[in-house]
């Protein structure tokens, strides 16, 4: 579990916070899977926003929680856990019912969703590709506090961090390439021809009870599918899988754009089509 020790904490007014809290940004895709798992079970949480548009997450007081700059984090009576996967398993833990990770599963879904995360960096590709329209170049300006930032964390964490910096120095310089375009719909692919074939006898990924992995997965799915990827015509179990989650207001309400980032959205995607780099141009149907 990525538990933050008292100690490495600077910010240390957040160690008194009674009750649980949560420390995110609306269109984050971990801070949303996160948002849909509270709600489903009924725990009651107090909201903390933290905006990566303006670099909220690169100011002082919040490095002085997690160093690496990232949201979620989950502070529960003082105790701080970072990391969306950890929080929801020990969220899972505490709040047993109802339940979304089943004892059949609760060896491997640890796997299971290192496996989502493992893709994190292929969503934000997609994400600054056909959804942001270049926001993104922005967040440099606030680059230089964050990488000169000092703190006393593990190696580990220091490479997260150099690889958050490299993320944003490269993109400012060379966009999202084609090529990363391409190894990203390849490794999502593999995924869901899994998904779709194992989805033609059961409603959900790890069976007929929604999990904790439909809940991260319904996520990719969305901004999959708001950015073009074609899951009707190649993975039609996953496209009526998906449907069927964005359907309850549970799940569309965390997703749903403000206009400004639909907006954005399309003119992305208008971009996208003029320079002949949609995601149906990279398919092979």
């Amino acid at each position: 579990m990525a538990e933050i020790l008292s100690e490495n904490i600077k910010t240390k007014e957040i160690l008194d916070w009674q009750g649980i809290h949560l420390l995110h940004f609306s269109g984050s895709s971990c801070s949303q899977k996160l948002r849909i798992f509270l709600n489903y079970k009924g725990i009651k949480w107090q909201s903390h926003s933290v905006s990566i548009a303006t670099g909220q997450n690169y100011s002082n007081w919040f490095l002085g929680i997690n160093p690496k700059g990232l949201v979620p984090i989950l502070v529960d009576d003082g105790k701080v856990i970072a990391e969306s996967n950890d929080i929801i398993q020990y969220l899972e833990q505490k709040f047993p019912e109802p339940a979304l990770i089943s004892k059949e599963h609760e060896d491997s879904m640890a796997d299971h969703l290192k496996d989502e995360d493992d893709l994190h960096i292929d969503i934000r590709n997609i994400a600054y590709k056909y959804m942001f329209g270049g926001l993104g170049t922005k967040k440099p300006n606030n680059l230089e506090r964050f990488e000169k930032y000092e703190a006393n964390t593990d190696e580990k964490t220091l490479k997260l961090k150099q690889e958050e910096v490299d993320f944003y120095k490269n993109y400012k310089k060379y966009g999202i390439t084609n090529e990363a375009i391409r190894k990203t719909l390849s490794n999502f692919e593999k995924r869901y021809q899994d998904f779709n074939q194992k989805l033609q006898n059961q409603k959900f990924l790890l069976g007929n009870n929604l999990s904790v992995l439909d809940i991260a997965w319904f996520i990719y799915t969305y901004r999959l599918t708001i950015s073009g990827f074609p899951f009707k015509q190649k993975y039609p179990n996953v496209h009526r899988w998906y449907n069927s989650l964005y359907k309850r207001n549970i799940f569309y309400k965390e997703v749903k754009p403000p206009l400004i980032f639909y907006i954005v959205r399309m003119i992305s995607l208008l971009k996208a089509r003029l320079s002949g780099t949609t995601i149906s141009s990279f398919i092979k149907y």
